[in-house]
């Protein structure tokens, strides 16, 4: 039996929308660099979406690439950012942040948000500390939503850090890389025109939902990133050919796609969530979207690796493994049906 794949949201290509988009127009000729009418009608449609007429919007190659070009683009040189510990920016960009000579400034997260009380004490104790002066300043506050682990921010959450940055005058940075399964998420009370306005730059993921590459950062904020399109040159994620992300998402916000590809992912998910309960599969925690993190023991999982690909986590202890499943956009139903007889029998 081929293995089933449920270690990430982007181990398939794109999906079939884009694909006939870009068939119907690959002879066309367009400028580059995304100065293309594929991308500026693509850059119409999510200003509408987000009720932000003026914004600015930006396509870019990749995740790590947004977030260290928008933060760089952001910050002094005397500056960091401060993040949830939890955070990708924090644990799984290999340093790009700091690569850029800016540091991570680490806040311990619950449950991977980065919670409104935390951020104050940080700020208080920072700005408290009679030598600050001597210390990397806070420059921007970084969040994700979905979060790494799945989970969301409500809409006061956001509200409530929204306040605190105002008060210090830090700029607010959403990475949505996943956005499109927390728009989906009938828990979710965050609206894309709400994270709109409660942030000051956020991205908004292809990559991981249903586009082959790419993301579209949008600044509400002109003035905080003066000159962006020659720091996304500097950064090396500017596409000669950014036609292929204006169709991308010109795609994915027509008819609600964007939406009715994260609904899928869920529905995926909730089926799984629902056959780990059944079979007595322990969660590490539960979430709501479409990351799933189990405890395993570490004989079932030797068992479980023969036939299943996932993604590994953490280590529980010295008998027992998080692994995390998780599905996509793509996830097909027979694959899930089959993951779930899987479990039955090795719950038995």
């Amino acid at each position: 039996m081929e293995k089933l794949y449920f270690a990430s949201d982007y181990q398939e290509g794109m999906c079939e929308e884009i694909l006939e988009r870009l068939r119907e127009t690959n002879r066309v000729p367009v400028s580059g660099y995304g100065t293309d009418e594929y991308c500026e009608a693509a850059r119409e449609k999510i200003r509408s979406a987000c009720g932000l007429p003026d914004a600015e919007v930006f396509f870019i190659s990749g995740g790590t690439q947004a977030n260290k070009t928008v933060i760089a683009a952001a910050l002094r040189e005397y500056q960091g950012v401060i993040s949830a510990d939890t955070g990708h920016v924090n644990l799984h960009e290999a340093g790009a942040i700091e690569y850029t000579g800016h540091k991570v400034l680490a806040v311990p997260g619950d449950h991977g948000k980065l919670p409104a009380k935390a951020l104050r004490e940080y700020l208080e104790t920072f700005y408290g500390d009679a030598n600050h002066e001597h210390m990397v300043q806070p420059g921007m506050v970084y969040i994700s939503q979905p979060t790494e682990y799945g989970t969301l921010y409500s809409k006061q959450e956001l509200t409530e850090l929204r306040e605190i940055c105002d008060q210090y005058e830090l700029p607010l940075y959403a990475d949505g890389a996943r956005l499109a399964y927390a728009l989906a998420c009938e828990e979710n009370d965050v609206t894309l025109c709400d994270l709109a306005h409660l942030t000051d730059v956020f991205y908004i993921g292809g990559t991981k939902c249903g586009a082959m590459i790419g993301e579209a950062i949008v600044i509400r904020n002109k003035a905080l990133m003066p000159h962006f399109f020659t720091s996304i040159k500097q950064h090396g994620a500017l596409l000669a050919k950014g036609r292929l992300l204006g169709i991308s998402f010109g795609t994915l916000f027509t008819n609600g796609l964007y939406e009715t590809l994260g609904t899928h992912a869920l529905e995926m998910a909730a089926k799984l969530k629902q056959a780990l309960r059944e079979n007595h599969w322990k969660f590490f925690f539960e979430t709501p979207t479409n990351q799933i993190f189990v405890v395993v023991e570490n004989e079932v999982l030797k068992q479980l690796g023969e036939s299943v690909v996932y993604s590994f986590w953490e280590k529980y202890d010295d008998t027992h493994t998080v692994i995390r499943f998780a599905t996509s956009w793509a996830t097909p139903q027979e694959d899930v049906d089959q993951l779930i007889g899987l479990l039955r029998t090795l719950s038995a």
